[in-house]
């Protein structure tokens, strides 16, 4: 009997093993696709809204949804370091030309923001699947709330930026003009 069990385990643990490893293999092949993976996101997105009307329920999971999203969201426009702490121990972000230039490096990395926002709406998805979560609620006061909540959120963030000069996004490499065709022409020819 004892035999029996440990070989049905020993295929279980087989199977996970094998499973994450191909799952880790594909999240690691996707990660240089950041626009397909948004889309990918954007797509789950879409299908957990659209189970949500089409339901007309389950609000409760989307303020859980949305509560979650917001503090992604903050650990993504936030910095490692936080400059408050920094400046109190005299190290702190440069304010002047001379000053030594330190790259903004976020406390949540894009593809870990990415995963997890996904994963989250994988999950609420999920749970609308299940009466019990269902609570009936009046939505409009939820919605309200969360909107008073991530206009704080993100102004207190803004101000914080702003306060410590810093811009949680890469614009890309500076693109320069072409060149002039007088510079083309000064050249002489044989």
């Amino acid at each position: 009997m004892e035999g029996l069990g440990s070989d049905g385990a020993a295929s279980v643990m087989k199977w996970k093993s094998d499973f994450s490893r191909k799952f880790q293999y594909y999240l690691d092949k996707s990660t240089p696709n950041t626009m397909e993976r948004w889309l990918g996101t954007l797509a789950v997105a879409a299908i957990y809204v659209l189970r949500v009307f089409y339901v007309q329920g389950f609000y409760i999971v989307t303020y859980g949804l949305g509560i979650y999203i917001l503090n992604l969201l903050i650990g993504f426009l936030s910095p490692s370091v936080d400059p408050e702490l920094e400046a109190l121990n005299t190290a702190s972000l440069p304010t002047k030309g001379s000053d030594e230039f330190k790259p903004f490096v976020r406390r949540l990395p894009e593809f870990k923001f990415w995963y997890a926002l996904t994963k989250a709406f994988v999950v609420a998805f999920f749970l609308t699947f299940f009466s019990v979560l269902d609570v009936p609620v009046f939505w409009p006061i939820l919605l309200c709330y969360w909107i008073f909540l991530f206009v704080l959120t993100m102004k207190r963030q803004i101000l914080h930026m702003i306060k410590y000069k810093y811009v949680p996004f890469n614009i890309g490499k500076p693109r320069y003009g072409k060149k002039s065709s007088e510079n083309s022409s000064r050249i002489p020819r044989d």
